[in-house]
């Protein structure tokens, strides 16, 4: 694992665990789909602006190609 200058780590490797019984699992997903929902209350315009602007590029390349001379 990196450190970073201030002694944290810069990932943290997340392993989930085999041995949860189904409804460990199920309790973890709920929980992670109740962060996703709360984010996505707080930050959901911001969340889009950033797809957006993450899908744009590759659209844009798109838009530069010649199409006056057909591929074939």
């Amino acid at each position: 694992m990196t450190k970073s200058t201030a002694g944290l780590p810069l990932t943290i490797a997340l392993q989930i665990p085999t041995y949860w019984t189904p409804e460990q699992a199920l309790a973890v997903f709920q929980l992670v789909d109740e962060l996703r929902e709360a984010i996505w209350q707080c930050y959901a315009l911001q969340i889009q602006d950033e797809y957006r602007h993450h899908v744009r590029p590759a659209a844009a390349n798109l838009g530069d190609q010649d199409h006056s001379d057909p591929p074939f």
